[in-house]
């Protein structure tokens, strides 16, 4: 979590009168059909300042799916896909008992220090791994970034397990290398 995100959460109960929890709790009595609106009513309501109502009412709206629902959810009518992103993980297992996975809403990040890979099930018979290897040439099938824009250098596209070979598993272990 950012410093200063954490900060001011840590400073909510003296600043606010309540913890981030005892606002989360407030805010699930309540049906707000926009941001706005729960941002007005924080600080109308109870005195709330504008940047804490924003934070509150940002962090209660945070996904309360397990890990294991994001990947559920982004598999959902792409099952044939769930070999290759198991495959994916059994490679990067293998690198060491510091790699983290962080399944999100549409992704899966793969962690060292750094983010240095994240699997995408881009359509019902793609998946889309994205590599951040600084500096690395594309060539054909190593391509730019594309969707991902700037969370990663480098995308390949997988469409059966055959395609997590010895190049790719190469890759992998120089992103991973290179998040240190």
């Amino acid at each position: 979590m950012d410093k200063a995100l954490q900060t001011m959460i840590d400073n909510m109960p003296e600043k606010t009168g309540k913890s981030l929890q005892e606002w989360k709790q407030i805010l699930t009595t309540k049906s707000f059909a926009k941001h706005g609106e729960a941002v007005k009513f924080l600080k109308q309501e109870h005195g709330v300042t504008h940047g804490f109502a924003n934070t509150i009412v940002s962090l209660s709206k945070e996904n309360t799916d397990t890990p294991d629902d994001l990947v559920t959810n982004q598999y959902k009518g792409k099952e044939q896909l769930l070999p290759i992103y198991n495959k994916l993980l059994e490679v990067v297992d293998t690198f060491g008992a510091d790699v983290v996975k962080t399944p999100k809403k549409t992704s899966v990040s793969i962690i060292r220090k750094k983010q240095f890979a994240l699997i995408k099930p881009a359509t019902k018979t793609r998946i889309d791994l994205g590599l951040k290897l600084k500096d690395k040439p594309t060539t054909d099938r190593l391509g730019d970034s594309g969707p991902f824009g700037t969370m990663c250098t480098h995308r390949v596209q997988i469409t059966s397990i055959d395609d997590i070979d010895n190049e790719l598993v190469e890759w992998l272990k120089e992103a991973y290398s290179k998040a240190n």
